[in-house]
């Protein structure tokens, strides 16, 4: 049963508040959906390389070079592809437009740069416990009223 005009919309607007109040959750929901859509991606390179290893051997077995060519290229690509899909799961996911549902994919969260490895641990350290961070965020939370 499709939502009505008024759930989606109070959904859109449940959506932006949940990035405007926690941006790093939603951008952690978000990086779900490419992440499975990247190794996805890779598994089916995985597929089409062993069938162009097939196609490969077949070649050298019954002597056709063209054959042999052929399987090396679609390994080639196909290594290529997962290659890209492991590397930087975002970047090569297709983007999917759908009318009924704008989804996390469409509001904007997060960090806009990413940061090196070795700041975010200072970070952390410095800002206390994770008790601590939690109990702070509730109280600014439970001050700044309703939307």
């Amino acid at each position: 049963m499709p939502l009505s005009e008024e759930e989606l919309r109070m959904l859109e607007q449940m959506e932006r508040a949940l990035v405007a109040e926690d941006p790093k959750l939603a951008s952690t929901l978000r990086g779900t959906a490419m992440q499975r859509a990247a190794r996805r991606r890779a598994i089916a390179s995985g597929v089409v390389f062993v069938a162009g290893m097939a196609l490969l051997t077949c070649g050298v077995i019954f002597t056709q070079t063209v054959l042999g060519i052929a399987g090396f290229l679609v390994m080639l690509a196909a290594a290529a592809v997962a290659v890209t899909a492991l590397r930087n799961p975002g970047a090569s996911a297709p983007h999917r437009r759908d009318t009924r549902h704008t989804g996390f994919g469409v509001v904007d969260g997060g960090r806009a740069g990413k940061s090196s490895r070795f700041s975010r641990t200072r970070r952390t350290k410095s800002s206390g416990s994770f008790m601590e961070r939690m109990d702070e965020r509730w109280r600014r939370r439970r001050d700044s009223g309703p939307y």
